[in-house]
């Protein structure tokens, strides 16, 4: 397996709600990868550090992408969902 590290950051003046997902290269959902912390609010104008570590299942390389995506509040009406995205390439060392 390996690590990345991301900082998801909220731009805006008002506190967010982000949930941190694994995507393959493809946009299918990476169900093995572990995220933490997964979900968490964030206060206007900050960020902060999140670990995620992704298995190769028996690859020698992986390509992933790891996205914040916005969660509404309960009550709140949005049309818009938020998702920005890094790709990120995991390689075995001696491969």
């Amino acid at each position: 397996q390996f690590a990345v590290r991301v900082f998801p950051a909220n731009p805006y003046t008002h506190r967010i709600r982000i949930e941190v997902k694994v995507y393959d290269q493809d946009f299918r959902p990476v169900t093995n990868a572990r995220v933490s912390p997964s979900q968490f609010t964030l206060g206007g104008n900050t960020s902060r550090p999140v670990n995620v570590m992704i298995p190769f299942d028996g690859q020698s390389e992986r390509k992933v992408r790891v996205c914040a995506e916005a969660i509404p509040f309960p009550g709140k009406t949005s049309n818009i969902k938020a998702q920005i995205c890094g790709k990120f390439l995991g390689q075995q060392a001696g491969q």
